[in-house]
């Protein structure tokens, strides 16, 4: 047999998992989905249409061939090309307007979500909205404002019609290339405006009848407060209703530290604890009852009420992006046990993830997608592994405990490349916090979250939530202590864009594969980590509006102002693995002259960054002195020309770029924008033609003094 025969015998034993790598293949095809720069038109779709039938075909008369086995690749590329189309057929079906222009006036709505914004206001998201002189099809479906200084008029619950007078502009794009998108999560959560308000929010109507479910998850929210007091009750609030408003700055901070902070996202642990608590107690009550239990399967009945209760507590959470897909795993798993096969297995998680990529394609690049369901395979692969282990080894009172250990381990290893890529933080502790409060979790606080929602009815909730009180504060205490440990934290640098996608796809590769396949995944994933400590970071990033500005200096990256872009400045020191904060960064060396007219000198480069008044009138001597000018928050007015001998960057430009980074070094820097990394997406699409690239007419001249701002005018 030659080589293709044995290619094609290889292939062939992996056509019986082929229900696992199904998701993967679609996965794939919509990640390069995501990738691109020009959203495919008419004839580029038809044309993968017609390959997508011509590989079916071909898989078809491959399989009854010499060599069946490569009938796989003609269908992993059929799936492959699918989820390119299914990621743009949900583009195209969740396109909504979104304001291209700044809107100050009354903005008019229905709340629909309360959450809380970065700087901890009340925001409000907006249905059924009203704009003035904004009319018809030009008004977005949604609008996100958050609501700031005093605000004493108004209790805002769902379904109230509310009047305010905001800040509105369309969604902001990435605060550097490269970096995390608001733009395209806004355009698949219909939301076409995000804003701030100064002035208070009144109440037009009370909230309507269109809403129940939103009314009593804010009138549960209010029950769990007034009986459980403080952080406590905003922690049984949250894990109840998915609302964590009420949650204090201080306790989110410590529970991100000590890796805890999935204890409030309602995902797939709170849904798997609830619901096999219901399952467990469904059984247990029917089993104890001889002629019950012996008439009817126990389990199928347990596994009906379980997903009833799941549905309900997906309901009440209100629907949220990770309380959804730990649902539909949840669903799958207990649709297995009433068909009667075993729930846990890798073909009920690839079931879970074929549904939710058809439903919601765009989950793929979401935090939450990534994480849980990296954790959940690992652990169904590693726990099926050491089955036969426990049972034979271990005696029974050491299996929970053991079982607490393994999984906490397992699930941090697994989600720590995703967390530390996306959140730019790895908590050292993360293991012995979660073998702390886990098990707590999970044996006391979501069952007598159940057991309150049942004596509700009765008025008896109190009971167990008085109870629940005390597991929560335990929770919160080994969260604050772990925190305050020593190198409780530490900060990783933001990974080159591939890394993550070759890691995910090593580590399938290493539970999927067998023999040397499962070793190329694994060198796969090692290759990839070990080029992710070589990753490089922007001498200079500019933001898209060009009022923050930072360099990288020798003690960490300088920025100039210490207040003011505050998601930006956070964002760029995080990418940094940098744990200091704006104002710190604020006070590092890396500018030269002064507030107003700042100079930045790096590898033969100059760049002057003016701001403030008479800023447009230092414009044409700054360019003549400089191979980067940089106007802050604002474009070249009427009759000043634009200067032609340097690259001059004001809001105009910037506007259609985006965020830039510049990289310094030997030869002209090297410019990268928002717009190239993004391209012409539905989301991302800017107002005028596409910016050019952008090139230092002549990089390296001598800078001479230019004049300095008065002091007057250094404000910025």
């Amino acid at each position: 047999m030659g080589p293709i025969g044995v290619v094609s015998e290889r292939l062939e034993r992996l056509r019986g998992q082929l229900l696992l790598f199904a998701p993967v293949m679609l996965g794939i095809g919509v990640g390069l989905y995501f990738t691109l720069t020009v959203e495919p038109g008419v004839i580029a779709w038809g044309v993968m249409a017609l390959v997508i039938m011509a590989a079916l075909l071909a898989a078809r008369r491959v399989n009854r061939g010499r060599y069946p086995g490569y009938a796989l690749l003609c269908f992993a590329l059929a799936t492959g090309l699918g989820g390119m189309m299914l990621a743009g057929a949900r583009t195209a079906m969740v396109a909504g307007p979104v304001l291209d222009f700044r809107y100050y006036g009354p903005v008019e709505g229905r709340i629909v979500l309360i959450d809380r914004s970065q700087s901890d206001a009340v925001r409000l998201t907006l249905d059924h909205v009203r704009l003035d002189r904004v009319y018809g099809d030009e008004i977005p479906r949604r609008v996100r404002v958050s609501l700031h200084g005093a605000q004493g008029f108004l209790d805002p619950e769902p379904g109230m019609r509310i009047a305010v007078t905001a800040f509105l502009s369309g969604p902001e794009g990435p605060v550097e290339p490269g970096g995390f998108d608001f733009r395209r999560m806004s355009w698949f959560r219909g939301i076409g405006a995000v804003g701030y308000a100064r002035t208070p929010a009144l109440a037009l109507a009370p909230a309507d009848h269109a809403l129940p479910v939103h009314r009593l998850r804010r009138a549960i929210y209010t029950a769990v407060q007034d009986q459980i007091a403080g952080e406590a009750g905003a922690f049984a609030a949250a894990i109840t209703t998915g609302d964590r408003s009420a949650m204090g700055r201080e306790t989110l901070e410590a529970l991100r530290a000590s890796n805890l902070a999935h204890l409030l996202a309602i995902s797939g642990l709170h849904m798997g604890l609830l619901v096999g608590f219901v399952f467990s107690s469904v059984r247990l009550s029917l089993a104890v009852v001889p002629r019950i239990g012996q008439s009817i399967d126990a389990r199928r009945i347990a596994a009906v009420v379980a997903l009833i209760a799941g549905a309900f507590y997906l309901a009440l959470s209100g629907g949220a992006v990770s309380t959804s897909r730990a649902f539909v795993m949840v669903t799958v798993m207990l649709g297995a046990i009433i068909a009667g096969r075993r729930a846990l297995t890798l073909r009920a998680v690839a079931v879970a993830a074929l549904i939710l990529l058809l439903l919601k394609p765009e989950t793929l690049v979401e935090a939450g997608f990534q994480m849980s369901f990296a954790a959940t395979t690992a652990l169904v692969a590693v726990f099926g592994a050491l089955r036969r282990f426990q049972a034979s080894t271990l005696p029974r009172w050491v299996r929970p405990v053991f079982a607490v250990v393994v999984s906490s381990l397992v699930a941090g290893l697994a989600t720590a490349p995703f967390a530390a890529a996306i959140f730019n933080r790895v908590p050292h502790f993360g293991l012995l916090a979660n073998v702390l409060a886990v098990p707590v979790m999970g044996s006391l606080v979501m069952p007598l979250a159940v057991v309150a929602a049942v004596l509700a009815p009765f008025g008896l909730s109190w009971i167990a939530l008085d109870l629940m009180r005390w597991p929560i504060e335990w929770i919160l205490g080994v969260a604050k202590w772990v925190a305050g440990l020593e190198g409780a934290v530490g900060f990783a640098i933001a990974p080159q864009p591939w890394v993550i996608p070759v890691v995910a796809l090593g580590g399938l590769g290493m539970v999927l594969l067998r023999g040397a396949g499962r070793l190329v995944g694994g060198i796969a994933v090692l290759v990839a980590l070990g080029v992710w400590t070589q990753a490089e970071r922007p001498d200079v990033l500019i933001t898209g509006s060009g009022g923050l500005i930072g360099v990288l200096a020798s003690d960490g990256r300088a920025l100039n102002k210490d207040r003011g872009d505050g998601f930006a400045a956070g964002s760029w020191l995080e990418n940094d693995a940098d744990g200091a904060d704006q104002e710190t960064a604020a006070g590092r060396p890396g500018f030269a002259g002064a507030p107003g007219a700042l100079r930045i000198e790096r590898e033969g480069v100059t760049l002057i960054h003016l701001s403030g008044r008479g800023a447009m009138d230092r414009v044409a001597r700054a360019c003549a002195t400089a191979d980067i000018v940089v106007l802050a928050n604002r474009p070249l007015d009427e009759g000043y020309e634009t200067p032609q001998d340097c690259l001059f960057l004001d809001e105009a430009l910037l506007r259609r770029t985006g965020a830039i980074a510049l990289y310094l070094g030997p030869g002209a820097p090297r410019i990268v924008t928002t717009a190239e990394v993004t391209g012409q997406r539905p989301w991302a699409k800017t107002r005028g033609a596409p910016p050019g690239p952008l090139v230092v007419p002549q990089a390296g001249r001598r800078p001479v003094e230019i004049p300095q701002p008065a002091a007057a005018g250094a404000a910025q």
